[in-house]
C-alpha cells in the first residue's frame, strides 16, 4: 500500500468515484465522523441508499446537525469510530471522509476492528484521507500540522489489512478542489469549527490570512488537494 503517490494529479470529483466503485442500491451505510454532514446530504442526493447512520464525537456539532433539515434516509448519532453502537455485520458501506486521522491515536486500531466487526461479510468501507501535501496543506499546517496523525492513520489501515481484519480492494490517487469565495468563508469553515480549538495569535492570523489570499483571484479561492482512497472489503465468512 501507498500513503502518496506523487505522480497522481487528476481531478477527481469523489462522488463520481464513489458511484463507480461502491454498490449503494438499497444499502444501509454508517457514516463515521460526519462533521457538518455535507457529504451526508450529498449521498442520501446521490445514491438510492435504505438509510444512513451518521455519527459525530462533537457535541456541538452532532446537535446543530440534529436541528438542522436532512432527509428521512438519514439518522445522526452520537459516537466514534472507536466504539460503535451498531450490531455485528448489519452495515453494507462504511465511509470515512477525512475522519480516521481525527481518532485518537490509541484507538485507530481498534477503530479499523470495529469497521470490520459492523460491517456485513463482503461489505465495503471508503477511507478518504488527504496527502500531506499541496497549497491547501501548507496553509493548513501554519497553525494545525496534520503530518504524524495522517502517517499514523494510514498505519492504522495498513495494520488492518495486513492482519486479515480487511481486504484491500484499491487505492484510488488523485486531486479534489476545494472552492472558497475569500477569506472570510476559510476562517468560518477551518478556523471556526468546533471539533478543533485552533488557537491564532494576531501574527499567526495575518501570517495565515496573507498566504490565503495569495491565492484569491476573481472567480475566488481554488486549491487541488491530493487525496488517497482506500477501498477495503471485509472478508467473507468461511464456507461450512
Amino acid at each position: 500500500m501507498q500513503l502518496q503517490n506523487p505522480d497522481a494529479n487528476t481531478l477527481c470529483n469523489e462522488l463520481d468515484l464513489i458511484g463507480q466503485y461502491l454498490p449503494l442500491a438499497g444499502a444501509n451505510v454508517l457514516e463515521l465522523g460526519c462533521g457538518t454532514a455535507r457529504m451526508t446530504r450529498l449521498l442520501a442526493e446521490h445514491f438510492p441508499v435504505k438509510r444512513i447512520i451518521a455519527t459525530e464525537v462533537d457535541q456541538i456539532q452532532h446537535a446543530r446537525n440534529l436541528v438542522s433539515e436532512y432527509p428521512d434516509t438519514i439518522e445522526f448519532k452520537s459516537g466514534g469510530a472507536q466504539a460503535i453502537e451498531m450490531p455485528d455485520n448489519s452495515i453494507d458501506v462504511v465511509f470515512m471522509f477525512k475522519s480516521l486521522h481525527h481518532v485518537p491515536q490509541a484507538l485507530m486500531a481498534t477503530g479499523m476492528q470495529e469497521i470490520a466487526r459492523v460491517l456485513k461479510p463482503g461489505g465495503l468501507a471508503w477511507i478518504s484521507e488527504p496527502v500531506y501535501a499541496g497549497a491547501f496543506n501548507d496553509i493548513l499546517r501554519l497553525f494545525h500540522d496534520e503530518k504524524v496523525v495522517r502517517e499514523l492513520a494510514f498505519q492504522a489501515v495498513c495494520e488492518a489489512v495486513q492482519s486479515g481484519t480487511l481486504e484491500l480492494v484499491e487505492q484510488v490517487f488523485c486531486n479534489t478542489e476545494s472552492r472558497f469565495a475569500g477569506f472570510d468563508e476559510f476562517d468560518q469553515r477551518i478556523l471556526q469549527v468546533t471539533h478543533t480549538n485552533h488557537r491564532l495569535d494576531n501574527t499567526l492570523y495575518q501570517e495565515v490570512k496573507n498566504r490565503f489570499n495569495a491565492h484569491v483571484g476573481s472567480e475566488g479561492a481554488r486549491f487541488a488537494n491530493p487525496m488517497r482512497f482506500d477501498i477495503l472489503r471485509k472478508p467473507l465468512l468461511p464456507q461450512q
